[in-house]
């Protein structure tokens, strides 16, 4: 086991290092083979952990799986994410959060990061006066590749064994259809960011305080994802929040408007708390 990893009771979920079958593995010795031979293999952000993240996401298919890579790699030149990387600063972070939270916030029970998007305090007009939708996109952007580099290899690290999904708590209390409509455009981008460019990183998605309306909008947003995305979505009833989520992820790292206990000086919505940031431990379990 990895340095920093002792969690000897740990077993790998089917498709991941150290859990493979022989066509598995032959998938994937078989893609890094190909993207070395024709020139395309990027050694700091294709190692095995991520190609089998490209190849779950296509059933091991090997040219649908080289396919998704390059065209990601395209994608990356093209939305210049090596420059977000190295210079882009959300400056109007502070006031995004008013109109619409959006944040990593501690481990689950499982290790894994917890983000959550508070839909449902979305201020379409007052958040449009603050930002504009490519930079929350570049944002989004700049978080997924923190989330891979420094998010994940934290939590791994203080929960003993390699973490590579997060639990995402998306809240609709509040969600109006006018609101939702003004931001579709912006939630499908940001959704085939994820699908597409980062693939299987999603481990737990939770939806909470869901209004009648929401069928509405499920509607319109289940063609947009893939089965595999849909399959990890569970739709939790009103009465039923805190019990799920506590279920899943300590008291002491769910914010007390969820039912946990956290209370973050400041707010848990700007704390940043979590192993990525160890001015913000206070205990194991964060």
């Amino acid at each position: 086991m990895s340095e920093g990893l002792v969690d000897s009771n740990y077993k790998p979920l089917p498709g991941r290092l150290g859990n493979l079958t022989i066509p598995q593995q032959h998938a994937l010795d078989t893609l890094r083979q190909h993207l070395q031979d024709e020139g395309h293999f990027v050694p700091e952000r294709m190692d095995d952990a991520t190609l089998l993240r490209f190849l779950r996401a296509r059933r091991f298919d090997v040219p649908k799986t080289k396919a998704m890579i390059l065209a990601a790699e395209q994608w990356r030149r093209d939305f210049k994410v090596d420059d977000i990387v190295k210079n882009f600063e959300f400056t109007e972070k502070i006031e995004v959060d008013k109109y619409y939270p959006q944040y990593y916030h501690k481990m689950d029970k499982d290790g894994r990061p917890v983000y959550i998007q508070r839909l449902g305090k979305l201020d379409v007009t007052a958040l449009n006066s603050v930002t504009t939708q490519e930079r929350q996109l570049q944002r989004i952007v700049l978080e997924y590749e923190k989330f891979l580099t420094e998010r994940l290899p934290a939590c791994s690290k203080a929960i003993g064994h390699p973490v590579e999904t997060s639990c995402t708590i998306l809240d609709l209390a509040g969600v109006s259809l006018t609101s939702f409509y003004r931001v579709k455009d912006y939630v499908f981008q940001a959704a085939g960011i994820g699908q597409d460019r980062y693939p299987e990183c999603m481990g737990k998605f939770y939806i909470v305080n869901a209004p009648w309306t929401f069928s509405t909008v499920w509607s319109i947003v289940k063609p947009w994802l893939d089965e595999v995305t849909v399959a990890k979505i569970d739709i939790v009833s009103s009465g039923s929040v805190k019990e799920k989520l506590l279920s899943q992820v300590p008291a002491e790292n769910l914010p007390v408007e969820f039912g946990g206990k956290c209370r973050c000086p400041g707010g848990c919505s700007l704390s940043d708390a979590g192993p990525w940031n160890p001015q913000t431990l206070t205990n194991g379990s964060a």
